[in-house]
């Protein structure tokens, strides 16, 4: 494939001692680190993925790395996002990050989107970089890149990572397939835990944003053959690489023959999830959601019911509560009184404001989920329970 970058940039002398170990490569050469000096590259995401992609890319000298995110440093994303510090915790995430940059390599400009991703915004983000690189971590961010992708004719490095598993692809409409063609239709809301849920081996990240950081370099530099058609999928525990084969779909609704998709939409709508975290509204369809400082007032004089798993209940629980994960809820429907009072909990949220629906369609009158679950609980009303 053909560099997209067309004009390399000269090089200093403080450049070329720098990138020696680059130049001496016959396939990158002193015109590839040129290529790399001109390119200008957008992160999606400074966390998990974010990390290593923007700290190997400002190594290897790419010239304007920008970085969206709008969230602050929290110290559970120490175990994986390896940009940030103990000492970064409460500072934004895009700060962080450029600092650590800067760190790297004084000679990478630093643009800063400190912002969330939105249909409003995407375009105009997205039309000033040659090459969006996607670390997001939910479905509704993920079918915007793409599209914007699309629409702007730009090449978008995927990858996504779940607890021991990854995967790593290059989707580029004027090349090959682009997301929708492998994914026509997010899955149902629920069924894919986030990694706030779901946990995810931190040293993944490393693996596969790594992988993500070698695709766009070759992408700018025209080096190799990028994964343009391709998936690999990576099994941490099995030591494993699987390289699937991903066709362009010609019934594609944004990158097809006959596309509907002509500008951006509602993603939270189409996937039927937030985007952010702790913004899922779960109070519809005839829920009740209670706070955890309504909560701490009638605790003793509810039914509650923890949702989570037993690893997750091993790290932390409120006295009192019966764990039923929500996988075996249906089963275990018998246990529970529909006369009592019933209050509802998981981490956060999600998953309780699920087992209110199952139950409420089982004939469940009085069920409430705990707003903000276990954490919002034990930040806002019990500090002696940790959070994770």
């Amino acid at each position: 494939m053909e560099p997209l970058i067309k004009e390399p940039a000269p090089l200093t002398n403080d450049e070329i001692r720098r990138y020696a170990r680059h130049l001496i490569m016959p396939n990158v050469g002193v015109e590839g680190q040129g290529r790399l000096k001109a390119a200008k590259v957008l992160l999606v995401g400074t966390g998990g993925l974010g990390s290593p992609l923007a700290m190997y890319l400002a190594a290897a000298g790419v010239g304007t790395l920008g970085l969206v995110d709008f969230d602050v440093v929290d110290e559970s994303n120490l175990q994986r996002q390896v940009i940030h510090g103990t000492s970064d915790i409460g500072k934004r995430k895009v700060e962080s990050a450029r600092d650590t940059i800067n760190d790297i390599n004084p000679h990478v400009e630093v643009r800063l989107h400190e912002t969330a991703l939105t249909s409003d915004n995407a375009l105009d983000i997205v039309a000033g970089y040659d090459v969006v690189i996607d670390g997001t971590d939910n479905f509704p961010t993920r079918y915007l890149v793409n599209d914007a992708c699309v629409l702007l004719g730009k090449p978008n490095v995927y990858g996504s990572i779940f607890r021991f598993d990854g995967q790593l692809a290059v989707f580029y409409a004027k090349e090959g397939p682009c997301y929708r063609c492998m994914f026509p239709e997010p899955p149902p809301p629920g069924m894919v835990p986030s990694c706030a849920e779901g946990g995810v081996f931190g040293v993944i990240c490393a693996t596969i944003g790594a992988g993500q950081a070698t695709e766009g370099i070759k992408l700018l530099t025209g080096i190799g053959e990028p994964l343009v058609g391709r998936m690999q999928i990576y099994d941490a525990l099995e030591s494993r690489w699987q390289t699937i084969k991903v066709n362009k779909d010609p019934e594609c609704p944004i990158c097809g023959k006959n596309p509907t998709v002509t500008e951006l939409i509602d993603y939270e709508q189409f996937c039927g999830v937030p985007a952010v975290e702790g913004e899922q509204q779960v109070s519809d369809g005839g829920l009740v959601e209670i706070t955890p400082e309504e909560f701490a007032r009638v605790r003793e004089n509810v039914r509650v019911i923890d949702v989570r798993e037993p690893h997750e209940y091993d790290i932390s629980r409120i006295p009192g509560a019966d764990l039923i994960p929500l996988g075996t809820l249906p089963q275990r429907l018998h246990e529970l009184d529909s006369a009592e009072d019933i209050v509802v909990h998981c981490k956060s949220g999600v998953r309780s404001a699920q087992a209110c629906r199952l139950l409420s369609e089982a004939g469940f009158r009085k069920v409430r989920n705990l707003h903000g679950g276990i954490n919002a609980y034990a930040r806002q009303v019990d500090r002696s329970i940790p959070t994770y």
